[in-house]
């Protein structure tokens, strides 16, 4: 493919993960060529190498000067690219290289250059935006004669119409600094040879360096980078706050005036800007290219109601000022029948400020073309002929049975709606009509056979006829225009409706891109490629017995072109041409989200409706992958608040639970080391019994903790498996035995056999310190009870000890099963630490932990799936 190599590829690859600032743009800004911009790019990087910068040329014009050459030379230049086209060898700067070195200021002369055919990007000032996008900071100059919203005025003031230019909003954060001179000392310049050659000197200075164009090109260059600067500053103070121009696809040269006119007038008051086109040509595209690039809103209606569409429209956006191209060639007869549309607009807009913009242009193109007009072939030209002769049939039956003359009109005019309906485009109901006008007039109207009239009235009566023929069938094919409009359009918006219903219900990103492809592909018959916004593929749908064109290591390039630059790219586009895909960058709030590709080329066109039917449903998905990815991402902090708070809850209850034995370990370790004391053997021998105690107690409180690590904090959840519920009892009562073998716990289990999908250690973690607990803080006289039964879906536990817990220790409890925050609990060894890692392990099998205290009894209960 035209301009992707492998190289390239990496380097796409390398910038497309890194988040970079945008780099910031300098243009030195010039009236004319030999002002001097060149030059003063090249001093001031000088001056800041010298300051320590890293620049470099990625290209400077050749422009033979003495005083620009020397200054080439010291600072590092980046080889430029060679092209062939048309047995010339064209230099362009090598983007690619210049990202890959990633300097801190690269310079880049004339801006407004078109590329060679080849190239990736068919501007220059797309090629800087690359940079721009990598971080990397940009010289670069331009003349007032190549920004796009002037190029009107500055044809009007040279005469001559400039192809190259940049839009304006690319400059729209850039610092514009103006080079500026006496336009006599230009010429001097230019007739010592220090700009052109001798013979180009001459013709300059015969066409375009001429003292009064000099001066008015200062002027409007002066006049823009004040409008600029005021901008940029937020100076400028917008009364007029909205702007909304109304242009006709059927004049296009009248359409740029009035975007740039308008474009200007926005510019220097700050204000917002809407197009409004009036579309009455099926082919005109949905969206005006220019209108975008110098940052205006396009909508595009209907003309037929665009009137009070554009009232409706204008009173809610509350405009303040409406543009509007008057056509200075229509003839005076044109509005003797029709009010203006501007008089129509001032009478119902009063608040509204008008402007009009004179143009002289006729219309671009016919109402109808000669395609449009006998569309249909030979099986329309055998309906509408043969509804004649059938009409004429008909009516002759009619005639004879004696139905009356005025109901034979009637039969004919029905065959004049059924051949429109029946037929394509305005030609065949049109020659129906007249066929049957005259058809009648030969067989049914005194003289016979002849098409001469005899008869009082019959001359107003055929023509009456005819007239009525004519609107019956022109508004037959308007209604199956719309009607065809209609069903596209209701097709559309049933497919979106499935998209967005796939889209709510949707779990997975993959379920999002998939349902994309699907959809789009059934509708535009085409092949859909979606990456995400890592630039992977995601999801491919090709066409029914087709082979794909877009899964190919080209196309991928493209496409991660796309994602970085957030600019649509491929085949239709100025970027990357020789694609085989069209790619729609999936944008959202500046944040790339992925990249949509549709196979596009010249024998797999995408209509203009489609085309902004797609720019919708890209909108839409964008929203749909944001929501998702925020769903995860506050999915990813809950989880995150949860293992902060499981890891506060625990140290808390350490700190809590592990100072008492601690505690008392500390004391009779410093009582029994006391060699001054003397300490009777029994009470030695209680001493030393109750360190073993507090230290079994402390062994155990770090099984619990070496418990809890088998929880995957980052998800808060176990490992499953289906296990015996007796046999984890069976254990519990083994540990139990060995730990308190002088406790008395009776155990009840539901006669059937039971299996439970649980981590078996942590449930018999669990169960242990519950039983524990009750041993440690029950009536010791009294047994406890492990109470195990069905309850529904789930086993329910139940660990019943004697004995009551103090109110306040109770509450405290309460609070710790229902409440995030861990409340310390007072009590010797407490149930703190162990009712904490109890009630972890049952939330992470997705349980439920209770406490009552009743008539005397402490019940501790928990239920599992």
């Amino acid at each position: 493919m035209d301009g992707i190599n492998q190289k390239s590829e990496k380097i796409l690859r390398k910038i497309q993960f890194e988040d970079t600032k945008r780099g910031k743009l300098r243009v030195f800004f010039g009236f004319a060529a030999g002002v001097g911009k060149t030059y003063r790019m090249l001093s001031e990087a000088h001056e800041l190498l010298l300051m320590g910068k890293t620049v470099v040329i990625g290209y400077i014009e050749p422009h033979n000067r003495p005083d620009t050459n020397r200054l080439v030379e010291g600072i590092p230049t980046v080889p430029v690219k060679k092209l062939s086209y048309k047995q010339l060898t064209l230099y362009e700067p090598d983007i690619d290289k210049l990202i890959e070195l990633s300097p801190d200021i690269v310079l880049i002369d004339e801006l407004a250059h078109t590329n060679a055919e080849g190239s990736r990007n068919k501007k220059r000032y797309q090629d800087v935006d690359e940079l721009l996008n990598a971080g990397i900071n940009v010289f670069t100059t331009i003349n007032v004669q190549h920004v796009e919203s002037l190029n009107d005025i500055v044809e009007e003031v040279t005469g001559i119409e400039m192809k190259e230019t940049v839009p304006d909003t690319f400059f729209k954060h850039a610092v514009l600094k103006v080079i500026d001179v006496e336009p006599n000392e230009l010429i001097e310049r230019l007739e010592q040879g220090k700009i052109y050659s001798n013979e180009s000197a001459i013709q300059a200075l015969r066409n375009f360096f001429i003292i009064e164009k000099l001066d008015q090109l200062r002027g409007l260059a002066i006049q823009r980078a004040a409008d600029h600067i005021n901008r940029v500053s937020s100076k400028t103070i917008g009364i007029q706050s909205k702007l909304l121009t109304i242009i006709e696809d059927t004049y296009p040269k009248m359409a740029e005036k009035c975007i740039r006119w308008s474009s200007r007038l926005a510019q220097g008051l700050g204000a917002e800007w809407v197009v409004i086109q009036i579309r009455s040509l099926d082919e005109t595209p949905d969206t005006i290219p220019l209108a975008e690039k110098l940052g205006a809103e396009v909508i595009s209606i209907e003309a037929e109601d665009s009137f009070e569409t554009i009232v409706e429209y204008s009173k809610m956006i509350g405009a303040t000022d409406i543009i509007i191209g008057k056509n200075l060639t229509k003839k005076w007869y044109q509005g003797v029948f029709f009010e203006s549309f501007e008089d129509r607009l001032i009478k119902r807009l009063v608040e509204t400020e008008i402007h009009l913009i004179p143009y002289k242009e006729k219309k671009d193109q016919p109402m109808f073309s000669f395609d449009e007009v006998i569309e249909g072939g030979v099986k329309d030209f055998a309906i509408a002929f043969g509804g004649v002769i059938a009409a004429t049939l008909i009516t002759e039956v009619l005639h004879y049975l004696h139905f009356g003359e005025q109901n034979l009109m009637l039969v004919f005019i029905l065959c004049v709606l059924l051949t429109a309906r029946l037929t394509s485009g305005y030609f065949w109901s049109a020659l129906s009509s007249i066929v049957s006008v005259l058809s009648f007039n030969w067989f049914f109207v005194e003289p016979l056979y002849s098409l001469t009239v005899y008869k009082e009235g019959y001359p107003i009566t055929l023509f009456i006829m005819l007239m009525v023929a004519l609107m019956v069938s022109n508004l037959m094919v308007r209604l199956k225009k719309r009607a065809l409009t209609s069903k596209e359009k209701e097709q559309q918006m049933e497919i979106l409706y499935e998209l967005n219903k796939r889209y709510i219900v949707a779990t997975t990103n993959q379920q999002i891109f998939d349902s994309t492809t699907i959809f789009l592909s059934r509708l535009l018959n085409h092949e859909v490629i979606v990456y995400d916004k890592k630039g992977h593929k995601k999801s491919l749908k090709t066409v029914e017995d087709t082979s794909s064109v877009l899964d190919s290591k080209d196309e991928a390039a493209v496409a991660f072109w796309s994602v970085k630059n957030q600019k649509e790219a491929g085949h239709g586009t100025d970027t990357l041409t020789g694609a085989k895909g069209f790619y729609l960058p999936i944008v959202l709030n500046g944040k790339s989200l992925g990249v949509l590709g549709i196979e596009k080329n010249e024998d797999k066109e995408i209509k203009n409706n489609h085309l902004n039917y797609l720019k919708l449903v890209v909108t839409q998905l964008a929203i749909v992958l944001e929501q998702f990815y925020l769903k995860e991402e506050t999915k990813r902090i809950q989880i995150e608040n949860e293992r902060e708070k499981v890891r506060s809850n625990l140290l808390r209850a350490i700190s809590h639970d592990l100072r008492t034995p601690l505690t008392a370990i500390s004391g009779i370790a410093e009582t029994l080391g006391d060699g001054n004391l003397e300490i009777k053997k029994e009470t030695k021998k209680k001493l030393l019994m109750d360190i073993q105690e507090e230290s079994q107690w402390l062994i155990r409180m770090v099984e619990n903790l070496l418990s809890i690590t088998r929880i995957n904090m980052d998800t808060m959840k176990v490992k499953k498996t289906n296990e015996s519920l007796e046999e984890i009892i069976e254990a519990v009562l083994n540990r139990l035995k060995k730990v308190y073998p002088v406790q008395k716990l009776t155990v009840s289990l539901p006669e059937e056999l039971i299996f439970v999908n649980v981590d078996p250690i942590l449930i018999e973690q669990a169960l242990f310190n519950l039983v524990e607990n009750a041993f440690r803080h029950g009536d010791k006289k009294k047994e406890v009870s492990l109470i195990i039964k069905k309850s529904g879906e789930f086993v329910q536990f139940e660990i019943v000890n004697y004995g009551e817990i103090p109110s306040s220790q109770f509450q405290k409890l309460q609070n710790n099963l229902v409440m995030n925050e861990e409340v310390p609990v007072d009590s010797k060894n407490g149930m703190g630490i162990g009712l904490s890692i109890v009630k972890t392990i049952i939330h992470a099998h997705n349980g439920k932990l209770e406490i009552e205290n009743e008539q005397g009894k402490t019940i501790f209960r928990f239920y599992i799936s």
